[in-house]
């Protein structure tokens, strides 16, 4: 997810009137910025790059995906499969149960019979020891 002031810039630069690639090269700024703080397994400045233009993808910046012949099929696919979720398209699969599960990812319920996991956890509703023991 990038951060709030990447996507003010490169909203700023769409305001601006400024290309595609301009937008698309605040969300790149950033990744390099994660790269050499080592948030990722990844080194090298092109895979920064890549990261960049992806999350730019994915935020609505309208960017195009790479023609047939310029890059690889696979990276291709990605790139369009990243432009289309920054347009509006909805994913092409639902995600995973655990996923789908999983609290702590923004618009995820978490909840299983109206009981937060918190409360599950800790055993707050039913009263007693933690974990009903």
């Amino acid at each position: 997810m990038p951060e709030k002031e990447t996507i003010e810039r490169a909203r700023a630069d769409k305001r601006a009137r400024k290309s595609p690639a301009t937008q698309a090269g605040e969300f790149v700024r950033e990744e390099m910025h994660h790269i050499r703080e080592g948030k990722h397994g990844a080194r090298s400045t092109k895979q920064a790059i890549a990261i960049g233009l992806s999350k730019a993808r994915r935020a609505g910046v309208d960017l195009p995906p790479p023609k047939k012949g310029q890059t690889s099929e696979r990276t291709r696919k990605s790139a369009e499969r990243a432009y289309a979720r920054g347009h509006g398209e909805p994913p092409k699969r639902p995600p995973s149960a655990k996923r789908a599960r999983d609290s702590s990812r923004p618009g995820a319920g978490g909840e299983v019979r109206g009981v937060p996991r918190v409360a599950r956890q800790t055993g707050a509703r039913g009263g007693g020891t933690p974990h009903g023991r």
